[in-house]
């Protein structure tokens, strides 16, 4: 390129557009295919919406006469058990028990509820608080059973008020930027609903169903999030292979650790269920699903980390900027390793709490039915990860340096503020000086000189760096 024209701040270069193209088309051929494939499996697995004979009782569900309603709590004390009226109108002593006095949301006078011993013992219920209870007055008249049950509390008010300081606070920090991920993370949920979960119930494959749907959801919220650009493709491609990895050693652990779920509630009741329901396979696609959003922030970090060095070093080699991001990305593997330990540890207190009680062995305990699933989903979650960081800085590595933008950039860089590899990374930053960019201007050489317009020769790399702004092995921004 002969010479350049001037722009506005913000606005692309010819040659950086031209720079993002070829980037982005760089990825085109390996993500496009993926994409297609994803979408694919997701139509030739879609769930026909119909559960077969699967029935769970409905824990809310109610007997003819009785209602489940809410009210305010006006007091609460310790008095005569209502469930224990017929022993006080026998003139024996009746046993003492919490009653909450509740004014119903309809209308009327309070109702005594009568608060079962386990939540009696937290002493949760206070006056103020809004909660739900069985109301049995029309089905248990003279039986001797307490008409008012304590049933739950009420949480909507305090769910939303945290839902809606959240969003506030993404928004005002991220912006626009964490307005389309809070988007994005509803589309995540609609495909976990509408897709990953109706297919389990069916007996869909759950390796597959996790894998595709997992492809998915980070293929939209990704590009959603953070916009089409060469460097969230990078962090896609990443995502995709560390997903795949994930996936590989779900499959494998699921079967060699025998995670059958019978030490979950939760899962036993589904056995109970029905003999077409794959306890092991919702387990394998749990596994696969739980590490995604670690996984998305490692990759697109990342990605990002050598797009900011080579707006500062566009001269610096390809290992150079390998090792420069390495040295990030190992720092981001070690919180990310014990983030997710803690996670999982801190969702599963109580049942730590429970083991830690027993009479075993720390190895015994590990590997207990109650917490090999926990342990087993942060191994392969952490591994998932890691190799998911070298994979994703390599490639891109590759993509920034095939940009093939370094000469040019170096031989104008002291003319257009906006041809920084920003823009061809993403469009959207200048490089942050002439000098970081190798410009002539920082060198004081014309800039068809051999210090800027020669990058390949002796002269020019020991230029670029001395030339201020470029980093030293020490000093790789992060």
């Amino acid at each position: 390129m002969g010479h350049t024209h001037l722009h506005d701040a913000g606005t692309p270069t010819r040659a950086a557009l031209a720079a993002r193209r070829k980037a982005n088309r760089l990825l085109t051929a390996i993500l496009v295919p993926l994409g297609l494939l994803a979408v694919a499996g997701m139509i030739a697995l879609w769930p026909s919406g119909d559960p077969g004979e699967i029935t769970i009782a409905d824990p809310y569900a109610t007997a003819e006469g009785v209602t489940i309603d809410t009210g305010s709590v006006q007091r609460v004390g310790v008095e005569d058990c209502p469930s224990s009226v017929t022993l006080t109108q026998a003139g024996v002593q009746a046993p003492q028990c919490q009653v909450a006095h509740v004014l119903p949301s309809s209308g009327g006078s309070a109702v005594p509820v009568e608060v079962p011993p386990e939540v009696a013992k937290t002493n949760a219920i206070e006056a103020g608080d809004t909660v739900r209870y069985l109301n049995l007055e029309n089905v248990m008249v003279d039986s001797g059973a307490p008409p008012y049950i304590f049933m739950d509390f009420v949480r909507s008010v305090p769910i939303a008020a945290l839902a809606v300081l959240y969003a506030a606070v993404v928004i005002a920090v991220a912006r626009w930027r964490g307005a389309r991920a809070l988007i994005g993370l509803g589309g995540a949920y609609a495909v976990l609903a509408g897709f990953i979960l109706p297919g389990l119930v069916e007996g869909k494959p759950p390796l597959l169903l996790g894998l595709v749907g997992s492809s998915v959801i980070m293929i939209g919220v990704l590009y959603f999030a953070h916009g089409f650009s060469a460097r969230t493709s990078t962090a896609l491609l990443g995502t995709l292979f560390g997903l795949g990895i994930t996936a590989g050693l779900a499959a494998w652990a699921t079967d060699a650790a025998h995670l059958i779920g019978v030490d979950n509630e939760n899962a036993y009741a589904l056995i109970n269920a029905s003999d077409e329901l794959s306890i092991s396979g919702i387990i394998l696609c749990g596994l696969i699903i739980s590490g995604l959003g670690v996984l998305n922030d490692v990759t697109i970090t990342q990605s990002s980390a050598v797009w900011e060095m080579y707006e500062l070093a566009p001269g610096a080699s390809a290992r150079r900027l390998f090792t420069g991001a390495m040295r990030v990305g190992r720092d981001h593997i070690a919180s990310t390793v014990y983030t997710i330990a803690f996670a999982y540890a801190g969702a599963a207190l109580p049942v730590l709490i429970l083991v830690s009680l027993y009479d075993r062995t720390l190895m015994q305990t590990l590997t207990s039915g109650e917490l090999a699933e926990e342990v087993v989903r942060t191994l392969v979650g952490s591994i998932g990860l890691v190799l998911a960081i070298p994979v994703t800085t390599a490639v891109a590595v590759l993509v920034v340096k095939a940009v093939g933008l370094s000469g040019d950039r170096a031989e104008h860089a002291g003319d257009s503020p906006d041809t920084g590899p920003g823009a061809a990374g993403n469009g959207r930053e200048p490089a942050r000086t002439a000098a970081g960019a190798g410009g002539s201007a920082a060198l004081g050489r014309p800039s068809g000189g051999a210090a800027a317009g020669e990058p390949g020769t002796r002269r020019g790399a020991r230029a670029r760096r001395t030339a201020p702004g470029f980093p030293t092995e020490d000093q790789v921004p992060e």
